[in-house]
């Protein structure tokens, strides 16, 4: 059996794709797709980035907010760069450190996450 060479089967391909392109497009009222389906793509789209991207980032501020609040002198913590201390003292935007021989004040907004609470809790 002869082979066809794979040249006259891509012109055929061409052929039949130039021949779709030249159809007339549909006139409306003559069953198009209604205008507003064309917009359901791009609100679904949203819809998934919200609940992947925005909604987790914003319940993951939110938690890191409560942890703040909760800070209490004595909770051992790592910041945001790294550093492992314990919580000496707690103000409204700061918060004093000890690391090893090391004080240090750092913003609330450093503190990563709470290792270990501490011995003075207001908790019952």
């Amino acid at each position: 059996m002869p082979r066809v060479p794979d040249s006259i089967c891509f012109m055929d391909l061409i052929s039949g794709i130039s021949l779709l392109a030249m159809a007339a497009p549909p006139r409306e009222g003559e069953g198009g797709a209604p205008a507003w389906m064309s917009f359901v793509p791009l609100v679904l789209l949203m819809v998934v980035f919200y609940f992947i991207l925005i909604r987790p980032q914003q319940k993951k501020a939110k938690e890191h907010t409560e942890t703040l609040k909760s800070l209490r002198p004595g909770d051992k913590v790592v910041t945001s760069g790294g550093v492992l201390g314990t919580v000496l003292t707690v103000k409204e935007k700061t918060v004093t450190l000890r690391s090893a021989d090391t004080k240090l004040e750092i913003t609330k907004s450093a503190v990563g996450e709470i290792l270990e609470r501490g011995g003075e809790s207001g908790q019952s």
